[in-house]
């Protein structure tokens, strides 16, 4: 199963816009966005052109929670947050200050993370960890997403 993992989009619509349109090019069946939204316009793309089941938690920069959750129809969730897909758990967390106790219970399938702004792959045991880095690219400069399997347990750092 693939999975479309995106974080930290920070208002960059244009981006987030690439990141759906690779995710429906890839056949993604569920994107998760682990927070820093920012403004509800921004979920516009994923309403309208993901062509998938979207999730997400909050981040320490989205202020409007409200608005933010209206458009989204209740898709974003406190972070952390327990998802089931198909058989398996995901969290998906915006900070993840307790990463290496999550990953190690093999609770989960998978870990999905952001606010560093860095993306990263790591399997801990049974358990796929990934920062998918920034979408927005603000930052760094460099506008990435992930594509999972969890299936196999990898995953693809992509640049938009």
């Amino acid at each position: 199963m693939q999975i479309g993992i995106m974080a930290d989009s920070h208002d960059n619509v244009p981006m987030i816009k690439r990141a759906c349109e690779l995710f429906n090019t890839h056949g993604v069946q569920m994107v998760f966005h682990a927070g820093d939204y920012i403004a509800p316009f921004s979920l516009n793309p994923l309403n309208q052109i993901l062509q998938c089941d979207y999730r997400g938690v909050f981040g320490n920069n989205d202020g409007e929670q409200l608005g933010l959750q209206r458009i989204a129809d209740g898709r974003i969730h406190p972070t952390p947050s327990e998802f089931a897909v198909g058989e398996w758990q995901v969290l998906v967390a915006h900070e993840m200050s307790i990463l290496e106790a999550v990953a190690s219970s093999n609770r989960y399938r998978l870990v999905v993370y952001g606010h560093t702004h860095r993306p990263e792959v790591q399997r801990v045991g049974h358990v796929l960890v990934v920062n998918p880095g920034e979408c927005g690219g603000w930052l760094s400069g460099r506008c990435t997403v992930a594509i999972a399997c969890l299936d196999t347990l990898e995953a693809d750092i992509i640049n938009l």
